[in-house]
C-alpha cells in the first residue's frame, strides 16, 4: 500500500519516498508514499520531479495505480528519492478546487440544483448544473453569493470515513451519478464549514480566503436542463 500523503495534507510540497516497482511500458515507478496527486474528480494530475543521487527525473504525469511517469532511465528498485511538486501549479489548482466546492455548495444550497459534470484548470474551473433556465440576473446573484462565502472565511476540513458512517451524511453525493465504485471501504469527505459537505478525494486550501475573489466568466446552456457556469480566479 502507497501512502497518499495528499489525502490528509495538501500542503506537503516535497517529500522523501522509495521505489517500489517498475511500469517499464509507462516509464513509471511506483513509490512507497507520494504527495503527488494522480488526478481525478476534473482536477489534473500534479507534475514536478525525483531527485536521486544528485540526478533529477522530470514528472510530466502521475497516474492512478502510483504511476510516476518520468523522464529518463528508471532509478532502480530501492532507490530513494526526493519527490518536488510543482507548488505553484498545486496550489493554484488547490484553490480552484475549493472554488468549484464553494459555488458547488451555494448552488446546492440556495437552488438545490445537482451537478452534472465539471472540469478545471489553475485558476478556471467549470461546473454544469440542472438549471431550466440560466440568465443573467442569475448568474449576477451567484457569482454575489460565491464571493460572500470567500469573504466568509471559512475553513475546510477532510475526514476519511468508513463506507457506512459516511454514507449517513445527506446529500454527500452532489453529482447527478454516483461516481464512488462499490468496493471503496472508506470515503474521504471535504467539508466547507457551514456551506458544504461532500465526498472528494482532490487537494484543497484550508480556509475559502485563500480562494480569493472570484468572477462568473462564463456560462451558457449546454441543454434543456443542463446549464455551464465557468469561474475565474485572480493569479
Amino acid at each position: 500500500m502507497t501512502e497518499l500523503i495528499y489525502q490528509t495534507d495538501s500542503y506537503v510540497r516535497e517529500f522523501e519516498a522509495e521505489v517500489i516497482g517498475h511500469d517499464v511500458e509507462k516509464n513509471a515507478v511506483l513509490l512507497n508514499r507520494t504527495a503527488f496527486y494522480p488526478g481525478g474528480g476534473g482536477q489534473p494530475n500534479d507534475v514536478g520531479q525525483l531527485i536521486a543521487d544528485g540526478r533529477v527525473y522530470p514528472v510530466p504525469s502521475v497516474q492512478r495505480g502510483n504511476l510516476h511517469v518520468i523522464e529518463g532511465e528508471l532509478p532502480p528498485v530501492g532507490t530513494v528519492v526526493k519527490g518536488v511538486l510543482d507548488w505553484d501549479r498545486r496550489y493554484k489548482l488547490m484553490r480552484t478546487h475549493t472554488a468549484m466546492h464553494i459555488l458547488c455548495g451555494l448552488v446546492w444550497r440556495d437552488y438545490q440544483a445537482s451537478v452534472t459534470g465539471g472540469n478545471m484548470e489553475p485558476l478556471k474551473g467549470r461546473l454544469d448544473f440542472e438549471f431550466e433556465r440560466m440568465e443573467k440576473e442569475l448568474v449576477s446573484e451567484i457569482e454575489a453569493g460565491i464571493n460572500a462565502e470567500v469573504e466568509a472565511a471559512r475553513d475546510v476540513f477532510v475526514k476519511i470515513l468508513p463506507r457506512e458512517e459516511a454514507f449517513q451524511i445527506p446529500d454527500l453525493i452532489r453529482t447527478k451519478i454516483n461516481l464512488l465504485p462499490e468496493g471503496i471501504t472508506e470515503v474521504r469527505t471535504v467539508e466547507i464549514r457551514g456551506l458544504d459537505l461532500q465526498a472528494d478525494g482532490g487537494t484543497h486550501v484550508a480556509n475559502t480566503r485563500e480562494v480569493g475573489p472570484l468572477k462568473i466568466v462564463d456560462y451558457m446552456s449546454k441543454g434543456r436542463i443542463n446549464k455551464r457556469i465557468t469561474v475565474g480566479l485572480v493569479e
